[in-house]
C-alpha cells in the first residue's frame, strides 16, 4: 500500500479587476505557466467583490491533497489580511498549499508557514486596535451626548406591523409593506401576544 503523501499538482489563479487590464491578465498567465502551473483560473472582477469571485472559489474546489494554488502576487489573491487567512484555512483543510510568487512565500516550507502565520497575527492585531478604536470614540460621543446608537428598524415600525395585522394582512405582505424581514414581523407580534396569521 502506498502511504506517501500525493505530489499534487500546481493550480494558478489569476485576477485582474477590470476588462482593459488583458495585458496584466497575460503577464500573470505567462508567469504561472512558467512556474509550473498544470490547471489556470482565470478571471477580471473587482478586488472588493469577492461573491463574485467564482474562479477563486472553482480553484478551491477543484484543489486536493498535496496540490498547491500559485498567484503571482498578493492583491491577485486577497482583498484584506483576514481575506488570505480565510482562503489560507481553505486551503490548508485540504491538505493543499499557498504559493505567492513575487514574495517568495510557498506554504509547503516551514518559513512560508512562519510568514503567514505573522501575517495572521499583524492582521488580528490591526483589527483589535480598530475595535478599540471604535469603542472610544463612541464612549466620546456618548459623553457629549452626540451618539444615539442605530435606531431599531423593526421596533420603529411595530405600529405599523399592528395595524397591518389586524386589518388582516399576512407576516409576508406585512414585511414587504413595511420594509422589514419577516422574522421581526413575527417577534413584534408574539411580543404583542398577537398570531401572525
Amino acid at each position: 500500500m502506498n502511504t506517501t503523501t500525493p505530489k499534487g499538482i500546481c493550480i494558478g489563479y489569476a485576477r485582474t479587476s477590470t476588462l482593459d487590464q488583458k495585458a496584466g491578465l497575460d503577464a500573470q498567465k505567462r508567469d504561472l505557466e512558467a512556474a509550473g502551473c498544470d490547471r489556470l483560473f482565470i478571471e477580471q472582477v473587482s478586488s472588493v467583490d469577492v461573491k463574485e469571485r467564482h474562479k477563486l472559489a472553482e480553484a478551491l474546489d477543484f484543489m486536493r491533497e498535496g496540490d498547491t494554488l500559485t498567484v503571482t502576487r498578493l492583491d491577485r489573491l486577497a482583498r484584506s489580511t483576514q481575506h488570505l487567512l480565510e482562503v489560507l484555512t481553505a486551503i490548508t483543510d485540504k491538505g493543499a498549499a499557498l504559493r505567492i510568487l513575487d514574495m517568495g512565500i510557498d506554504t509547503r516550507t516551514p518559513t512560508g508557514k512562519l510568514l503567514l502565520t505573522v501575517m495572521g497575527g499583524v492582521a488580528e492585531f490591526e483589527r483589535s486596535i480598530m475595535l478599540e478604536r471604535q469603542r472610544e470614540g463612541i464612549a466620546k460621543a456618548k459623553a457629549a451626548g452626540k451618539y444615539k446608537g442605530r435606531k431599531p428598524t423593526a421596533r420603529a415600525k411595530a405600529d405599523d406591523v399592528k395595524r397591518l395585522h389586524t386589518g388582516g394582512m399576512g407576516a409576508t405582505a406585512i414585511a414587504r409593506e413595511v420594509g422589514i424581514g419577516r422574522a421581526s414581523v413575527y417577534r413584534i407580534l408574539a411580543a404583542d401576544g398577537a398570531g401572525a396569521g
